[in-house]
């Protein structure tokens, strides 16, 4: 959310006058420019931490937060984090994501471009660490959205199955609408993640999640139903690509 606060002060016997001099100065628009650079963040507790409809959190809650700053020409730097199960990177325990992009408007539609390098500290000097450039388009239709993704991560080995580097590449389709006079959301997403590589645990697989929304003030609750056409077995002997319903609580700044 953008603060910003401007203030005049006067002292109280030169009030008549400045207002007289506010009235007679020709009329300028009052809307505050735009600043050069924005500053947004968010924190969450959700019940399950999917990736692309993997759990990442052996099916328990995930404590999640994230910042990212933007400047006006479109260039926009972001770094949101994860706990996570020990199994997802070598006995690490949580999931850092640093991001660099740039956005821009193209007609009807707005373009984003990236690099995600995802960094898993404590793993044990182990290769898991591996970086994933992305694209995405994304157009606005009345109350709706529609969003296509593409990311690709080049071969490395914190991707392989044992063939040696590998890469991967994921292509996602999302839906998204908010119900007018409400502060109601819905969204559906589509996804297939091509392999083989470690991010599909073998073989390729599609998931799909479908969701809905409330937002009061900073607040925003959520609720969707994730599944895959997966199955993906922990150590432990769970299901971590089964269908199941996620909650989450996130507060935006």
């Amino acid at each position: 959310m953008r603060k910003s606060i401007i203030g005049l002060s006067a002292p109280i016997f030169s009030a008549i006058a400045l207002v007289s001099a506010l009235v007679a100065m020709p009329a300028m628009a009052q809307d505050e420019p735009t600043p050069e650079i924005t500053v947004t963040g968010n924190a969450a507790v959700v019940t399950d931490y999917r990736f692309r409809g993997i759990s990442q959190t052996n099916k328990k809650f995930a404590l999640q937060g994230g910042i990212t700053v933007a400047h006006a020409s479109g260039f926009y730097a972001s770094i949101w984090g994860s706990s996570i199960d020990e199994y997802v990177a070598a006995g690490s325990d949580q999931e850092l994501d640093l991001i660099g992009g740039y956005s821009t408007t193209v007609g009807a539609a707005t373009i984003d471009v990236g690099v995600l390098y995802y960094y898993y500290p404590g793993n044990a000097g182990q290769n898991t660490d591996f970086v994933e450039p992305y694209a995405s388009v994304k157009g606005t239709f009345g109350p709706a959205t529609a969003k296509l993704t593409v990311n690709y991560a080049p071969k490395a080995k914190a991707l392989s199955v044992g063939n040696g580097k590998e890469d991967s590449l994921y292509v996602g389709g999302d839906l998204s609408a908010s119900v007018p006079n409400t502060p109601i959301g819905v969204s559906a997403h589509l996804g297939h993640s091509f392999g083989p590589s470690y991010l599909t645990i073998g073989d390729e697989y599609t998931d799909w999640n479908i969701g809905a929304t409330y937002t009061w003030n900073h607040l925003t609750f959520g609720v969707s139903y994730v599944d895959t056409d997966k199955s993906s077995y922990t150590a432990a002997g769970h299901n971590i690509s089964k269908a199941g319903v996620v909650g989450s609580l996130t507060a935006s700044f």
